[in-house]
């Protein structure tokens, strides 16, 4: 029930910027969690979209949940390496959601362009992270050069992904509805 509300709460204020502004700043923060939460499983979702063809492999979750859960291949648990990758994203989201709105400095650029900005610095940290944190240092992976230009392009495409969706929904967008249409409508 909470969830809901937060996500009525976020309809009514967006694109409202004096409205969103006078909310307390817990609220705010809030919102930008579920913002990032949503974020986070969209752009999960096109990256590993963007990766599967690519690489032809599951993500490294496959190799985590082998090592330190279940054991056998990594080819074995498909099913639980997306759903910890999913869960990895979304959270991840949600993280990028709080700094995203807590971020004062850059309030003249709209906010797409921030999104967009931030979201790729934010999605290429991810990916050193998890080279040099999760690959090398819990699973002893070493990718090969065109292994880890993809590694780092599918974090690339996840961090737009994600900057854009929460810089479309965050409060300064004045009319959602009206400036994603195209001339003519949709």
């Amino acid at each position: 029930m909470i969830v809901v509300d937060r996500l009525r709460s976020i309809a009514e204020t967006e694109g409202h910027t004096e409205a969103a502004d006078n909310r307390p700043r817990e609220e705010h923060v809030a919102d930008a969690v579920v913002r990032g939460i949503q974020g986070g499983f969209v752009a999960t979702l096109i990256m590993t979209a963007f990766r599967l063809p690519l690489l032809r492999s599951l993500p490294p979750s496959a190799n985590f949940w082998s090592q330190y859960v279940a054991g056998g291949d990594p080819d074995d648990h498909s099913v639980a390496a997306l759903a910890l990758h999913l869960l990895y994203g979304i959270s991840s989201g949600a993280v990028f959601g709080v700094l995203f709105s807590l971020y004062d400095a850059g309030r003249s650029i709209e906010p797409e362009q921030r999104g967009l900005v931030w979201g790729s610095i934010y999605g290429l940290a991810l990916s050193a992270f998890g080279v040099q944190v999760v690959l090398q240092g819990l699973l002893d992976i070493r990718l090969e050069a065109d292994e880890l230009a993809l590694f780092h392009a599918g974090h690339l495409v996840y961090g737009l992904s994600l900057g854009a969706w929460v810089g479309s929904r965050t409060e300064g967008v004045e009319d959602p509805e009206r400036e994603y249409e195209y001339a003519g409508g949709n």
